[in-house]
């Protein structure tokens, strides 16, 4: 039989102790199911449900029980005072209530999905490898994430470079699965598409049906991003596409009664993506990073561009957009070539008023003669949409955050936002997985909180795998979170 551990803090008083027990443990709490949020703040991730954002930190090439690569996911628990390193779990397939084993190369956490899956009014959380279709969900619960299951294959083969989403396609109130499948593999009849499990789900993985939408492509997307475009209730999705070195048109499907609409609407060609109601109208806006000359092979070389699509009752504006840059009036630093403004993205309100806002990773950034030191540009809405008022920059050089700016960090290759402290302002989490720890690659994570005139430097909080007792050599920890 397999050793199985899982590190976790029970905290007594004012005594933390670090222990290593065989079950999924977690600090008992209390708190209220929240309702549908409002397409300005980032989806609440509760998992024990005390009405403080969770998060959840993948750390994908980790070792586990000497299986280099095989990947786990870090959980730091929301407090009063925010992320509270105290209180975590550190979750692999070594972990007892976990299907599976740890593999070499298994990248296990390479992709995250948190919501309610189950409607208890606890967040739960999807796990993907990146080798393997397999999406297993560890439960929520008074005392935090517990268990694990499986969910079946279901109809159709699944890509093993899938991705994931999660989101309200139908609009009844439970939250639904999208991952990618290939129907009728090697056949003339083959077909790529999104796949949409409704909920609620049984903890026997068991769910209420779903849908399949054809993307028309035959390579699977490259992401998949969800959110209320057409503000009916109904969550609508956005897939990304390249093909070689080309990029593709990205994807619109409506969300529908069924899940998804089955036939797409083509959009700009784009890298990344989010999606929120930046101009507070009731329709969540897409934002995108363009592909310069929609040649993917460019990307490294890329200044990077943002593009947003307002939403409509019919899907993305085609002609109400803004286009974003470091050279727009109000933004941080210049257009430099390689910086890749927009690598990633992130939507939450994190001043409180009602837009949404949008964190700006540019992990390739210089700082000065330190290449690739990586840096984030918080953007904020407004009445008349996303501009550069007002607009901030962080880096591991910026007063009050902790570390220093080194070549090669990549600091803020992933972002996330999240209301920690349950104050109604949502914080943002950066992870850079190249920081060297006491281990070179080891990773780390940032929590950078939200306030009424914006973000803060002051009492960020600060992680890597040493500190939370986690396996640290090249264990990427801060490569994503969850969408």
């Amino acid at each position: 039989m397999r050793p199985r551990s899982l590190i976790t803090v029970v905290r007594c008083a004012t005594v933390a102790a670090l222990v290593t027990t065989p079950a999924l443990l977690a600090v008992p709490s209390a708190g209220a199911a929240g309702a549908r949020p409002a397409a300005a703040a980032a989806p609440k991730v509760d998992f024990n449900k005390d009405g403080r954002a969770d998060l959840a930190v993948s750390a994908p090439t980790g070792t586990v029980d000497g299986k280099a690569e095989a990947g786990y996911v870090a959980v730091v628990y929301g407090s009063a005072s925010g992320a509270d390193t105290a209180h975590r779990q550190v979750i692999s397939q070594a972990t007892e209530g976990v299907p599976g084993d740890p593999a070499a190369s298994a990248f296990f956490g390479a992709h995250t999905v948190t919501r309610d899956l189950d409607g208890d009014g606890h967040t739960d959380l999807a796990i993907q490898t990146g080798k393997s279709p397999a999406i297993t969900v560890l439960w929520g619960s008074p005392s935090g994430l517990t268990g694990g299951t499986q969910l079946p294959a279901g109809n159709g083969d699944t890509w093993g470079d899938s991705v994931i989403a999660g989101g309200d396609f139908n609009g009844d109130g439970h939250a639904d699965l999208a991952d990618v499948v290939t129907t009728d593999e090697g056949s003339e009849d083959e077909k790529t598409g999104v796949r949409v499990r409704l909920g609620p789900f049984t903890r026997d993985g068991e769910d209420g049906g779903g849908s399949f939408s054809d993307t028309g492509r035959f390579d699977a997307p490259t992401s998949l991003t969800a959110g209320d475009i057409t503000g009916d209730g109904k969550d609508d999705l956005v897939s990304t596409h390249a093909f070689e070195e080309m990029s593709q048109s990205s994807l619109f499907f409506k969300g529908d009664d069924k899940g998804l609409s089955q036939k797409a609407a083509d959009l700009t060609d784009a890298a990344s993506a989010t999606i929120g109601d930046v101009d507070k109208d009731g329709h969540g806006d897409l934002v995108l990073r363009t592909v310069p000359g929609n040649v993917v092979e460019n990307l490294p070389y890329d200044h990077g561009t943002l593009k947003v699509l307002y939403g409509t009752a019919s899907g993305p504006s085609t002609t109400r957009t803004t286009t974003i840059d470091q050279n727009t009036a109000g933004v941080p630093g210049v257009n430099e070539d390689g910086d890749q403004f927009g690598y990633s993205l992130s939507s939450g309100d994190v001043n409180g008023d009602g837009y949404a806002d949008i964190a700006v990773g540019i992990p390739y950034e210089a700082l000065d003669s330190v290449k690739e030191a990586g840096s984030v540009v918080q953007l904020y809405g407004g009445r008349g949409g996303l501009s550069g008022t007002g607009a901030q920059a962080f880096t591991q050089d910026t007063a009050g955050v902790p570390g220093a700016a080194e070549a090669g960090d990549h600091f803020a290759l992933a972002t996330g936002l999240a209301d920690t402290d349950g104050d109604g302002k949502d914080d943002l989490a950066v992870g850079a997985p190249d920081e060297d720890g006491a281990q070179s690659t080891s990773g780390a994570a940032w929590v950078l909180r939200g306030q009424t005139d914006g973000l803060t430097a002051g009492g960020v909080v600060s992680f890597g795998p040493n500190s939370l007792g986690a396996p640290e050599a090249g264990a990427s920890l801060g490569h994503g979170f969850p969408r």
